[in-house]
């Protein structure tokens, strides 16, 4: 495995740490948020680190007052926030006492509890900061078909080959069913919630169809409701919202779900290797979710949305932010065409910029303003819009 990588959010955590009392990194667990604190907490003299998931650090709070009183003038990073929530209340006081910003750095694998507990006692002292798994920008020297096959959590990700990687994506994912979210308070056997996720990666970039859901797993479309809340808090899954702009024509009302790390994805699918993906139903699929995945997590302040009518009009992604609207549609052919449902969807958004994103080497424009580009150009262009 290889060496420490460097994050793209490291330089706007110790900003916002600068700015603020506290500040949170939320994101799954094994996404690097840990080592990504130590970095940070460098820069900091005498900061002090605990791992609220380990007795001995936990005993340290046992009287979290004194604690916080004694050691008034350090950063205190404490990580999987989470397993303690009972310290909100007290943080708030620490913070109002102290009176300074960069108190705090708090950790967590999930955003349910922290977010609702932080939300109402920390408001406006803490920022929040969302840690994903390694974006291709930071992944940019390696082959793009290992990091789409693998995905980008660091341990699968930089690992020696990919049967390694494969092992732990799957040792990760049981870890995840039979640990992590029974302590998050969650009673959902196990079994039940795998086989929901592997039934949602086997429609993995469709429209959310949860009365159908909902009959194969012999429960109701609350509990469906409930399963992808949950799946989608805990950072696995993403739900994009069908556009719901202004105009006459019949839009699909349902959202899109997918997979949120095609690395999980694929392991959930038991995929192992490129000549199995290329061979798998979800080969389409899974190229797009990888492209949308890896730009909305470099466009956090855009609106995104997709695009489709009952009659066949569909764009796969629809970005919007200060009256800009920008349509991107993603084919994982290297010579992509679209069809008159991509061309009709395009007459109604009237975007400012239109993409096709395709594993093409160089970019080249097509009729009526669109231009084919990889996801590495992509990516470099939205920064610009």
């Amino acid at each position: 495995m290889q060496g420490y990588r460097e994050r793209l959010v490291f330089a706007d955590i110790v900003k916002r740490l600068q700015a603020n009392p506290a500040v949170a990194l939320l994101g799954a667990r094994q996404v690097g948020k840990s080592t990504l604190a130590e970095m940070v907490i460098e820069q900091f003299p005498d900061a002090m680190y605990l791992d609220l998931e380990r007795p001995s650090d936990m005993n340290k709070l046992a009287d979290p007052e004194a604690f916080f009183q004694q050691f008034q003038d350090k950063l205190i990073c404490l990580d999987e926030i989470q397993r303690a929530p009972e310290l909100f209340a007290v943080l708030r006081s620490v913070i109002d006492r102290n009176k300074r910003n960069g108190q705090l750095l708090l950790l967590g694998s999930a955003s349910r509890e922290l977010i609702k507990q932080s939300s109402e006692s920390l408001a406006g002292r803490i920022s929040y900061l969302e840690i994903t798994p390694f974006n291709r920008i930071e992944a940019k020297d390696l082959d793009i078909n290992r990091f789409w096959l693998r995905g980008g959590y660091p341990r699968s990700l930089l690992t020696v080959d990919d049967e390694a990687s494969f092992q732990w994506r799957e040792d990760y994912i049981r870890t995840f069913l039979e640990r992590d979210i029974p302590q998050l308070g969650f009673h959902i056997p196990a079994n039940t919630l795998g086989r929901f996720w592997r039934m949602l990666a086997h429609s993995h970039g469709q429209t959310l169809n949860a009365s159908k859901l909902a009959d194969s797993m012999g429960v109701s479309g609350h509990t469906i409701r409930k399963y992808i809340d949950l799946l989608e808090q805990t950072f696995v899954i993403r739900t994009l919202q069908p556009w719901s702009g202004n105009t006459k024509k019949r839009l699909i009302k349902a959202p899109k779900v997918y997979i949120r790390d095609t690395g999980l994805l694929h392991a959930l699918l038991d995929i192992e290797s490129m000549e199995q993906l290329f061979a798998h139903p979800v080969y389409g699929a899974s190229f797009e979710g990888f492209v949308i995945e890896n730009i909305l997590t470099q466009l956090p302040r855009w609106q995104a949305s997709f695009y489709r009518t009952s009659s066949g009009a569909e764009f796969d992604l629809v970005l919007e932010k200060a009256g800009k609207r920008v349509a991107i549609e993603i084919k994982v052919s290297t010579s992509p065409k679209l069809g008159r449902g991509n061309w009709s969807a395009l007459e109604t958004l009237q975007p400012t910029h239109s993409f096709v994103v395709a594993p093409v080497d160089v970019a080249y424009p097509v009729q009526q303003g669109v231009t084919v580009m990889s996801l590495d150009d992509v990516i470099e262009k939205m920064k610009s819009c």
